[in-house]
């Protein structure tokens, strides 16, 4: 007989079946209009498909990230798990006790005091008056907004909103915690003790389901991910391939809106004034790869990263400065130079011209890493600028936040 066991498999506590869910825009701007065109067909409405046949399962004791850009449905995906709203087809099947923090104030009725609100929105999350009686004074504790428990919550901050609704779905006991952006209305420090209780959560093996535009709280904090894309899913996963994936989808639509830009300028240039001396017209194309063979699209630790810069340039700057800089997806510079301080002049700018620079052995944290490319004159004044000129993805041996990778181990008593 062997002694060995086989794991059992969490049982599944969410399942989405084909969910698609279509919301009706009406296009009248009164209510006259809405009454005259009254039987004149589909010209007067447009309907929008929030969500497009979505499958899921989301099994228990997990953290699942809901992400994509605005828009994507993955709010209103969060709603029809939650049962906040229908999908108009597929299916939703739900086990145990589910508490959502959605929106702003859900549950909350204006005109009762913050006492009074705690008892009606823990009955709609299935408390009794009794566990409500028990669990009163922890809530008031967490939310920290005791000397007001007994205003009107019609006077309250959002911020006083938020610390008491997340207050009272943390304290309602439940096996599926759902929750939305409205987390980030907090201040700092109410927003760590969240994070914190969603970390005891998890040790607890509750399932929690979140959508956030912070991609760092998603790979810190999820198992996996599910990326949505105009109603669709185009990615579920782990969460630093997700997170991945959105940010080419992000660039994407980013170098579209600068191609755009840059053609509705272009539109503009004829314009011809008379007696003034044209300026210098920039133009500049960068590329950033790595220099591994297999795929210099994605950097790795302690590959070499290569800028490259390909100007076209209407007039002539006879002194300038190449100057780059490289920045993480929250703007924080991680590396940059020019030629000045590696003690190169450049011969004067005009017409096409490339420039390149190499940064050796990069230890770039995980993400996607934008690379700003500048002009400047010998005094340092900024005569071009070109911010996220180009990008690249870095991807480090283990998870890591922060703008770089290091090596690192653990010592002392273990």
């Amino acid at each position: 007989m062997s002694n060995s066991t086989e794991a059992i498999p969490a049982p599944t506590l969410v399942s989405v079946e084909n969910v698609s869910k279509r919301f009706v825009i009406r296009k009248d701007n009164s209510l006259k209009e809405r009454v005259v065109n009254v039987g004149r067909g589909a010209k007067h409405k447009e309907d929008f498909w929030a969500l497009r046949d979505v499958s899921l399962e989301i099994k228990a004791g997990t953290t699942v990230g809901l992400i994509g850009h605005n828009g994507s449905g993955k709010s209103t995906l969060l709603k029809v798990i939650g049962g906040i709203i229908d999908p108009t087809g597929g299916s939703v099947k739900r086990r145990g006790r589910m508490a959502a923090l959605l929106e702003l104030g859900a549950g909350f009725h204006p005109d009762l005091s913050g006492r009074e609100n705690v008892y009606l929105n823990a009955a709609i999350l299935g408390l009794s008056r009794e566990q409500t009686d028990e669990q009163f004074d922890d809530i008031i504790a967490f939310s920290g907004i005791g000397e007001f428990i007994d205003t009107q919550v019609k006077f309250y901050s959002s911020g006083m909103y938020v610390r008491l609704a997340f207050a009272v779905a943390v304290h309602t006991d439940p096996d599926i915690l759902l929750v939305d952006e409205v987390l980030a209305v907090g201040d700092e420090a109410f927003q760590r003790k969240c994070m914190n209780r969603i970390r005891e959560f998890q040790e607890q093996g509750r399932t929690i389901i979140l959508v956030t535009h912070s991609l760092g709280t998603v790979v810190d904090l999820c198992d996996y991910a599910v990326l949505l894309n105009k109603g669709e899913v185009v990615f579920q996963g782990d969460s630093r391939e997700a997170v991945a994936e959105f940010r080419d989808i992000l660039e994407d639509r980013r170098q579209a809106e600068i191609q755009a830009d840059a053609e509705r300028h272009a539109s503009q240039e004829n314009v011809v004034v008379e007696d003034i001396e044209p300026p210098i017209r920039y133009r500049v194309e960068a590329t950033a790869v790595s220099s591994n063979p297999q795929d210099p699209t994605v950097l790795r630790n302690g590959d070499d990263l290569t800028v490259t810069m390909d100007f076209d340039v209407r007039g002539q700057v006879d002194d300038w400065i190449c100057a780059i800089q490289v920045d993480n997806t929250m703007g924080h510079a991680t590396v940059g130079t020019k030629n000045s301080i590696l003690g190169v002049e450049l011969a004067p700018l005009s017409g096409k011209r490339r420039v390149g620079y190499i940064f050796k052995n990069c230890n770039f944290g995980d993400g996607k890493f934008f690379v700003n490319v500048s002009v400047l004159s010998p005094s340092g004044q900024h005569l071009f600028d070109k911010p996220q000129a180009c990008s690249i993805d870095s991807v480090t041996p283990i998870p890591s936040g922060g703008a770089m990778y290091l090596e690192s181990e653990i010592f002392g008593e273990i």
